[in-house]
């Protein structure tokens, strides 16, 4: 990861997006009526930029190149699972990805000076470890949706339409507070406010229901884990081998 740190650089750039809807919905605070103020807004986006990076996961593109290209047959010949390679991988890429996630937060909280804020100990223990905890949901779901690789060389296409709905309904483009409330009153039950949502406003400091958060990504882990597994076994039997 190290090695590969120039085009680390380049990743992070891609995952700017809650940057420039930091400024669009700041902007828009001063116009309009919102539930939040702009400063709120700026440290929202801020945390959701921190949130999004350290969550990031592409496990799905490498697994089924794995697959297609008939690379996976010799890892299903070694003791552990395969899946620990990626997630190992990815583990290590977050630390290669710190210096430049802080050099874009120096800059952000320079030209918005007002926007720096000190969680608390509490808020920020409980935010690293939803931080933590959503990254390994995330990299549950996408992985599962790898898992039909075996059946289909186009899997990623079931990611590309799920992240669309997380794009919308994570709180990545707005905070949830300013969706109506029978809008909210359905997302909650969905993993997505889970993913970023609930992170950022943990170390934000914001007033948030943390049971409700925390045993709901253990649900929504449980659920897509059963399903990995079960996909996973059928998988094998189906998996031929292919392009080895």
């Amino acid at each position: 990861m190290v090695e590969y740190r120039a085009e680390l650089m380049f990743w992070v750039l891609s995952g700017t997006l809650p940057l420039i809807f930091l400024g669009i919905w700041t902007q828009a605070s001063q116009t309009g009526q919102f539930a939040l103020d702009s400063v709120t807004f700026i440290r929202y986006f801020l945390a959701v930029f921190l949130v999004r990076q350290l969550t990031v996961v592409w496990v799905i593109w490498e697994f089924e190149r794995e697959v297609v290209e008939g690379k996976l047959s010799p890892f299903l010949l070694q003791p552990i699972d395969p899946v620990w390679r990626h997630f190992v991988s990815h583990v290590s890429e977050r630390f290669a990805r710190l210096p430049f996630i802080a050099g874009l937060l120096g800059l952000c909280f320079l030209l918005y000076p007002q926007a720096l804020w000190r969680p608390s100990l509490a808020a920020l223990g409980l935010g690293l470890l939803a931080t933590s905890l959503a990254f390994c949901l995330r990299f549950v779901i996408q992985y599962t949706f790898a898992l039909f690789s075996f059946w289909t060389e186009r899997a990623n296409a079931i990611e590309q339409f799920w992240y669309l709905l997380y794009i919308f309904l994570s709180g990545m483009i707005a905070p949830l507070d300013v969706f109506p409330e029978a809008v909210r009153a359905v997302i909650v039950w969905t993993p997505f406010p889970y993913l970023i949502y609930f992170p950022a406003n943990l170390l934000l400091g914001r007033q948030t229901d943390v049971v409700q958060g925390f045993v709901a990504i253990a649900l929504w882990g449980t659920i897509f884990l059963v399903v990995n597994r079960w996909l996973w076994k059928r998988g094998l039997r189906q998996y031929s081998g292919m392009g080895a």
